[in-house]
C-alpha cells in the first residue's frame, strides 16, 4: 500500500532524528549521557460509524401551504429511507427553520425597496448508523427522490471510529517499541549500553485518509471524509546510556 505524503514525511524525520542523536551520543559528555529517540506507531483501519445528512425546503407566500408541502416531503423521505432498509430509530429530523424572503426592487427614481416574496421552510434529516456500507449507498441513491418531486440536498457522509481509545493505546505501545529499538541500535553502534528510560513524551495523534496527500497538523488531524483511514502517533523517549 502506498504511503501518504504525511507518512513519508514523518518516516524521513524519524530517520534524520536517529542520525542526529547518534552523533549526539558520541558527544555524551556534553549532553549528560543521554540519548533521545523518536518512534512511530501507525495502523490502517476502517470506519465503523457513518453520519449522513440531507436538507429539504419548501417556499410559499402561504405559511400553511409551505408547511403542508414540507410535511409531505418529510413523510416521503422517511418512507424512502425505511424502504432502503434504514432503521427508523436511526432517522432524525431536525426542527423546522422558518425565514421570510424578500425581493429587492428599484423604482423609477432609482430608489431601492423590498417586497415580501414568501416563507422559506427548511428542515434537515440525519442518519447515524454502524451499517456503514448501507448508508453510504443510500447517500448516493437519494436523488431518486427527485422522481417523487422531493428536492433533497445530500451532504457528503462523515466517517468515524468508535474504538479510538483502544486504537490510541495500541499506537502508543507500537511507537514506544519502535523508539526503543532505535535507541538500542544507536547504543549498539556506539559500543554503549542502553540504560533506564528517563522520560517519555507523546506526540500528536493523527488520523488521515489512506492513500491521500493529506497534510499532518501540529495540532492533530482528524479525518472524517474517508472511510479507510490511517492512525499514527509518535513517542519521544529519553534514555540513560553507560
Amino acid at each position: 500500500m502506498k504511503q501518504s505524503v504525511g507518512s513519508i514525511f514523518i518516516a524521513a524525520a524519524v530517520v534524520l532524528a536517529a542520525s542526529i542523536l547518534s552523533y549526539a551520543y558520541m558527544h555524551r559528555n556534553e549532553s549528560n549521557h543521554v540519548i533521545y529517540v523518536t518512534g512511530l506507531g501507525s495502523k490502517d483501519f476502517i470506519s465503523d460509524l457513518i453520519v449522513w445528512s440531507g436538507s429539504f425546503n419548501r417556499k410559499s407566500t402561504d405559511l400553511k401551504a409551505a408547511s403542508a408541502d414540507l410535511n409531505k416531503d418529510r413523510e416521503a423521505i422517511k418512507a424512502y429511507l425505511i424502504g432502503k432498509g434504514v432503521s427508523e430509530s436511526n432517522i432524525v429530523f431536525s426542527s423546522v427553520n422558518i425565514s421570510k424572503d424578500y425581493e429587492e426592487h428599484r423604482d423609477g427614481n432609482g430608489n431601492y425597496f423590498s417586497t415580501f416574496s414568501g416563507y422559506n421552510l427548511n428542515q434537515q434529516v440525519t442518519i447515524e448508523s454502524t451499517e456503514v456500507d448501507k448508508i453510504e449507498n443510500v447517500s448516493r441513491e437519494i436523488t431518486e427522490l427527485i422522481n417523487q418531486g422531493v428536492e433533497l440536498y445530500s451532504q457528503e457522509p462523515q466517517y468515524f471510529y468508535t474504538k479510538l481509545a483502544d486504537l490510541k493505546i495500541e499506537m502508543i505501545a507500537a511507537a514506544t517499541q519502535d523508539a526503543r529499538v532505535r535507541a538500542e541500535q544507536i547504543a549498539s553502534n556506539s559500543n554503549a549500553h542502553l540504560g533506564n528510560l528517563k522520560n517519555a513524551t507523546m506526540g500528536i495523534f493523527q488520523i488521515t485518509g489512506q492513500n491521500s496527500s493529506e497534510d499532518y497538523s501540529w495540532g492533530g488531524t482528524f479525518n472524517t471524509s474517508s472511510k479507510n483511514k490511517t492512525a499514527s502517533i509518535t513517542m519521544r523517549l529519553e534514555f540513560q546510556v553507560d
